[in-house]
């Protein structure tokens, strides 16, 4: 079992940074690849980037790759998500989650945090 709880979020312009942490509990945290998925209202649940248990493999899609860093400290059991350059269309419910298949769909996590939520202005 593995609980997670984010932090992080918040409102920032356009073109701001914000660095989203997720604390994880449990002894198996290192087992875990992370990812952190975003929901904006009205739209399906969207993958945003994974890192895989060393921390030596990552995966971003298009839409954030060059902008967004996931990093992680297996001794501290957070995963870490480095935004920068943000957009409006960023906007969303950030959540952190934990699989062992850990890939770029949301059903492939088996834990999941309460989500926390990023507003970027124009």
């Amino acid at each position: 079992q593995v609980q997670l709880v984010e932090s992080g979020g918040g409102l920032v312009q356009a073109g701001g940074s914000l660095r989203l942490s997720c604390a994880a509990s449990g002894r198996t945290f290192s087992r875990y690849t992370m990812g952190w998925l975003r929901q904006a209202p009205g739209k399906e649940r969207e993958f945003v980037a994974r890192i895989d248990w060393s921390g030596s493999l990552t995966y971003y899609p298009d839409s954030v790759k060059g902008r967004f860093t996931i990093s992680r400290d297996n001794a501290k059991a957070t995963v870490y998500l480095q935004m920068n350059s943000l957009k409006p269309e960023d906007t969303a419910v950030y959540y952190c989650a934990a699989g062992l298949l850990g890939g770029t769909r949301a059903a492939q996590y088996d834990y999941w945090g309460q989500g926390t939520q990023v507003t970027v202005s124009s």
